[in-house]
């Protein structure tokens, strides 16, 4: 078996998931990028696995196509996400599914395929992003779709946690407050670093350098990071 590192990073293709894969090839790992839309890469040790992880088939070919090309999975980092913010009565069911379908059916599935690769080499590592407002709701912002389908993924981490503890594999969460990409419009900018006890939005870099922490922490699994400005603690 190859001993190149090898990550996959759904959600690739921009902001905090194209950061993450920048992180990655610095620490020497090969990285099989994901997104619904990603051209490919000019470096050779970067795969860009197009499609949708809300589609099953598109989660066994990521990490499929990553075994082909590298011959192992060292990490999985679970970045794709979909978040809308409506009052609860609101959300239709086309909502629920667009939601769910990319937070937990896509996250179950490729976590299995990763996993399973994982067992055979005999370790690896899973790092899911959440948000805090699944333990922080906040008035001004109604998320039920994104309690409800991302509290389920803090559950989960701490549920795979301890029941690959024993057999090489960590399993851990970054939750976030809200961080600063083009998805937040500047005219939103102040509203929602007020949202934040510190006063401030979070930067991608603030959550690469929680991801990386957690790469290298080898005695660290089942735990929920929170990288929030303080949201999870009060306001």
């Amino acid at each position: 078996m190859s001993t190149q590192k090898v990550a996959v990073v759904t959600g690739a293709s921009q902001g905090i998931g194209a950061a993450l894969v920048v992180a990655y090839r610095k620490l020497g790992y090969a990285v099989v990028a994901n997104s619904r839309t990603i051209p490919p890469s000019s470096d050779p040790m970067v795969l860009s696995v197009a499609g949708d992880i809300a589609d099953r088939a598109v989660a066994v070919r990521v990490v499929g196509e990553g075994l082909a090309a590298f011959g192992r999975i060292d990490t999985l980092v679970n970045n794709a996400g979909l978040f809308i913010a409506k009052p609860f009565t609101e959300y239709t069911a086309a909502d629920y599914d667009l939601v769910a379908g990319v937070n937990m059916r896509g996250l179950f599935a490729i976590t299995q395929q990763a996993v399973s690769a994982m067992l055979d080499q005999g370790g690896g590592h899973v790092v899911s992003i959440t948000t805090s407002l699944v333990e922080h709701a906040s008035s001004e912002v109604p998320a039920a779709i994104a309690a409800l389908t991302k509290g389920g993924l803090n559950a989960v981490t701490r549920s795979l946690a301890i029941e690959y503890a024993s057999r090489g594999i960590r399993v851990n969460a970054v939750s976030l407050g809200v961080i600063r990409t083009p998805m937040h419009a500047d005219d939103d900018h102040d509203f929602l670093a007020a949202l934040h006890p510190v006063g401030r939005m979070g930067e991608v870099s603030d959550v690469v350098d929680a991801v990386m922490y957690l790469e290298g922490a080898g005695f660290v699994t089942g735990e929920i990071l929170h990288v929030d400005g303080g949201q999870s603690a009060g306001h």
